[in-house]
């Protein structure tokens, strides 16, 4: 009953978002509330980490402002979130980004994963997560030597 009740919600409220992952540089508009005003403010920074399932997704941005390093939590599918865009593309070999924190400077960048056209169109799409889009080759099989035919007769007596 309770994940009838989920697929449910997710029917109803869970709007497309763009693909992005850890490590990737993005710019995120979610609307702060001030008083009796209500505005959209961006975060622009490094995605260092992206945990959750389902409705529960949440995604954690840093970035440098001045000399202090500012990490804040967004929900994916919060109704508060406007828009993710994604500015680059991160190349990272690791599920979580905690080693930035202790890093400065230009030893806290992160190297950029270059797409071809094909690519940047098939994630915009959401059609492709981080793996590569790559054609499957036709699979090559190989010669096999056949026995001679007295062999296999003499084997079988």
């Amino acid at each position: 009953m309770s994940q009838q009740i989920l697929d449910l919600i997710e029917e109803r409220y869970i709007k497309d978002v763009p693909t992005f992952s850890v490590g990737d540089t993005v710019r995120v508009f979610f609307r702060i509330r001030e008083g009796e005003k209500e505005r959209v403010q961006p975060f622009e920074g490094t995605v260092i980490k992206i945990q959750g399932a389902r409705h529960r997704k949440t995604f954690t941005v840093r970035r440098i402002s001045g000399a202090v390093a500012v990490e804040r939590t967004f929900p994916l599918y919060s109704p508060r979130l406007e828009k993710v865009n994604v500015l680059r593309y991160g190349k990272v070999r690791r599920a979580k980004l905690y080693y930035l924190r202790e890093r400065r400077g230009k030893a806290a960048r992160v190297k950029e994963r270059y797409l071809s056209p094909e690519e940047r169109a098939m994630l915009k799409k959401g059609k492709v997560q981080k793996e590569k889009v790559v054609e499957e080759a036709a699979p090559v099989e190989a010669p096999v030597a056949e026995a001679p035919a007295e062999a296999t007769q003499e084997t079988n007596e």
